[in-house]
């Protein structure tokens, strides 16, 4: 139980199955630090829990039991009676250093993310989503319905420095593409670098409207405004036409198999003949070994409705259902993602 996104700790450890069942309770005391912005208020060095407290308003002997707890795990530690400092392990928790998972750490904290988990058996069941059980929109919907878990989502979805897709960069050469299109690019971050990166290219970034709205209204594309479209609509029902290469990350998780091949369709069909078709998602990995993709495979099933991860086989069965041949398949590194190249058929 560490923080995938945090350097490694000196301290290893190991767990039981009887130790795993209480696994939750991590998740909650990192929740509560996150959003009391604690690390933080620790980034000049120790500080004693009363002024942690009286800073964030809250109980100090609670939140001393609060931090012990988590020093027990390597996320902060005790220097003195009721003192705490950062850890290499804490260091993430920070709101604006490198990895940075604060925002995640609170994203995935609220009651709206993590309570279809409560509910996984009705998933498992039924077969169908949790999430749309629960609040009877699917998860896009109610971050359009609900204005500040899409704003949340957004920030989660942002809280990455252009760095981070360095390795996006190396992993494939985009030097040739006139024009770009990213379906479903969310906050336009990993468009943005590929932009910066490449000065004669042009740019659109397509997403639902309420998402683009969000967009223009925190100028996330800032940089690289004048190459670049924002456009607004549903990948179901269309995309928009004429480019060189269509992006496509993390979306086709979210969708069973027949949604997922009609958004490649779409693609296939808006795009030049000699285009080409970019997917950037987890492989499933076999055998028994221990993989995040895996738990993630089962929160797909949780919030999205048909949302799995995919093997490498089941990637070629998609992209030829979708009318595409699937030429490159390119592991990148320091991730658990891998890009998919395919042209059409």
């Amino acid at each position: 139980m560490v923080l995938s996104n945090s350097k490694p700790s000196n301290t290893q450890l190991s767990f039981t199955t009887g130790d795993l069942i209480y696994a939750y309770r991590v998740s909650r005391l990192l929740y509560v630090v996150a959003k009391l912005g604690i690390a933080d208020l620790l980034k000049d060095g120790s500080q004693h829990c009363d002024a942690l407290a009286s800073a964030t308003n809250t109980h100090s002997d609670s939140l001393y039991r609060v931090l012990r707890a988590l020093a027990g795990f390597g996320i902060f530690a005790e220097t003195q009676p009721q003192c705490f400092e950062l850890t290499p392990q804490a260091d993430c928790l920070q709101s604006d250093v490198p990895g940075s998972v604060r925002n995640e750490a609170i994203f995935r904290g609220e009651e709206y993310y993590y309570k279809p988990w409560e509910n996984l058996m009705y998933s498992v069941q039924t077969g169908e989503s949790a999430f749309e059980h629960l609040y009877g929109v699917d998860l896009f919907e109610y971050y359009q319905q609900n204005a500040v878990a899409g704003e949340m989502f957004l920030k989660y979805a942002s809280n990455r420095s252009l760095e981070v897709y360095a390795p996006y960069l190396e992993a494939y050469d985009f030097s040739s593409i006139g024009k770009l299109v990213d379906i479903g690019g969310g906050t336009g971050n990993l468009l943005t670098a590929i932009l910066e990166a490449n000065p004669t290219m042009t740019g659109v970034l397509f997403d639902l409207p309420k998402s683009i709205d969000r967009v223009k209204k925190l100028r996330e594309l800032a940089s690289v405004h004048n190459r670049c479209q924002l456009i607004g609509g549903s990948f179901f029902e269309g995309v928009p036409e004429g480019g060189d290469v269509y992006l496509l990350k993390q979306v086709l998780h979210m969708w069973d198999d027949e949604r997922a091949i009609n958004i490649l369709k779409r693609c296939h069909q808006a795009m030049k003949e000699q285009g080409r078709l970019l997917v950037i998602e987890s492989i499933m990995p076999s055998g028994n070994e221990f993989s995040n993709i895996k738990l993630e495979d089962v929160h797909m099933l949780v919030v999205c409705s048909g949302g799995r991860e995919r093997t490498e086989i089941e990637f070629k069965d998609l992209f030829k259902s979708g009318g595409f041949k699937l030429t490159k398949i390119i592991p990148i590194k320091n991730s658990q993602f891998t890009l998919f190249e395919g042209v059409k058929l």
